[in-house]
């Protein structure tokens, strides 16, 4: 796991906090270092400063979304702010001040979404072929291209999927994906939904991937198809 804040105290107390649930952390106070180290490979989540002096948090999270789980920790705590990281790619997004148990609840919410799964499942299609997800390989693909998700995006598509048809609420999904309440967080499910929807919803000839409720939710809007 990677650390990528520029304030030592804020640096070394979220080190502190995620090596006593026995996560190995490596931290860095400069982005363009951040980056070296994730272009090496065998990072499987960063928490990430937007606030960076040398290389943006946001020029980071553009490089690795989708690659490696993000978890965005700043100071920017407005609501345009939080949407815009959620659209960048980021998994999460946590304010300073922020409580260090917190970040490690959320951090680890991330990793258990991105882990892939190790129970045995069927590979699922939906709307005659369309969509194909693949629970053991951890895989997405639309009309046989396959599509890279960040693990919130994955645990949205996968828990619409496993009741085609039926309205997930936003508090629904949020506590499905994340595992704990999390006051104030439902409009960024939104955002999530969009991403998603930009990668799954290539052609606006077609059916609808992820339907909106309006006053209610979410929704599959593709049928199983019959094994």
């Amino acid at each position: 796991m990677l650390v990528v804040e520029d304030e030592v105290k804020i640096r070394d107390l979220v080190r502190r906090y995620l090596e006593r649930e026995g996560l190995a952390v490596v931290t860095t106070g400069s982005g363009a270092d951040g980056l070296s180290i994730l272009e090496r490979g065998g990072i499987d989540l960063v928490v990430l400063d937007l606030n960076l002096p040398d290389v943006a948090g946001e020029t980071i999270a553009v490089e690795v979304a989708g690659r490696v789980p993000i978890v965005m920790l700043t100071a920017k705590s407005g609501e345009s702010e939080r949407i815009h990281g959620l659209e960048l790619g980021a998994d999460d997004y946590l304010t300073k001040p922020f409580s260090p148990r917190e970040l490690v609840l959320r951090v680890q919410a991330v990793l258990r979404r991105s882990a892939t799964s190790a129970v045995a499942a069927a590979v699922t299609s939906f709307g005659n072929g369309r969509l194909v997800i693949d629970e053991v390989r951890h895989e997405v693909s639309l009309e046989g291209t396959s599509v890279e998700l960040t693990p919130t995006e994955w645990s949205l598509l996968t828990v619409l999927a496993s009741s085609p048809g039926r309205v997930f609420s936003r508090a629904e999904l949020i506590n499905r994906i994340r595992g704990y309440e999390f006051d104030g967080y439902e409009r960024t499910v939104d955002s999530h939904i969009k991403n998603l929807r930009r990668k799954v919803e290539a052609d606006p000839h077609e059916p609808v991937v992820v339907e909106t409720v309006l006053g209610a939710g979410y929704r599959l809007g593709l049928s199983r198809d019959r094994s």
